[in-house]
């Protein structure tokens, strides 16, 4: 079993700043899904979106999820959607521990509110389309996650050191 650290949530929940608290704690191979597969395909998310659809770019997602779960221990930061199917919410948790971040939706409008790469909230980037699409990922979130950890008013450097505990009690360490 690779003892790999999946990070999940709605986007703007923090994965990335706790990902990388992660990585200077443990010394793993940091993952950043979405980046990963901007870099594979040379364009930006919303450009795949774009040019081929939000079904293209779940297959990319899920081939990386295919990857990185046959590897030997890594700190993932996962794309919003990725707990989409279930098939990549198996190989996460049969491959490490799955850790839900979460926030409250004016926490999230504050983080990604000047973002231009996020095609799903593209002309809707307000609290209730926010909370409208939180809610409704909400049941793939907690079906995917072993722990949850909410973010708003935590420090990154503070949530990594309970993913760091967790871990260890989980006998990961």
């Amino acid at each position: 079993m690779a003892n790999n650290i999946y990070l999940i949530g709605f986007m703007g929940v923090g994965k990335s700043a706790v990902a990388s608290e992660l990585q200077k704690k443990l010394s793993l191979p940091l993952i950043e899904m979405d980046q990963e597969i901007v870099d594979r395909q040379g364009m930006e998310i919303s450009e795949i979106f774009a040019q081929h659809g939000e079904a293209f770019f779940r297959d990319l997602e899920s081939d990386l999820i295919r990857e990185i779960s046959q590897g030997d221990g890594a700190i993932v930061s996962c794309g919003g959607g990725a707990v989409l199917r279930k098939e990549n919410v198996d190989r996460m948790q049969q491959s490490g521990m799955v850790v839900l971040l979460t926030a409250e939706p004016e926490t999230v409008l504050a983080r990604v509110g000047n973002s231009t790469h996020r095609p799903l909230l593209e002309g809707k980037m307000n609290v209730d389309a926010i909370r409208a699409l939180m809610e409704q990922r909400r049941p793939a979130y907690e079906d995917a996650c072993q722990y949850f950890v909410p973010t708003d008013g935590k420090r990154p450097a503070e949530i990594a050191d309970g993913i760091v505990i967790l871990r260890e009690l989980r006998g990961d360490a």
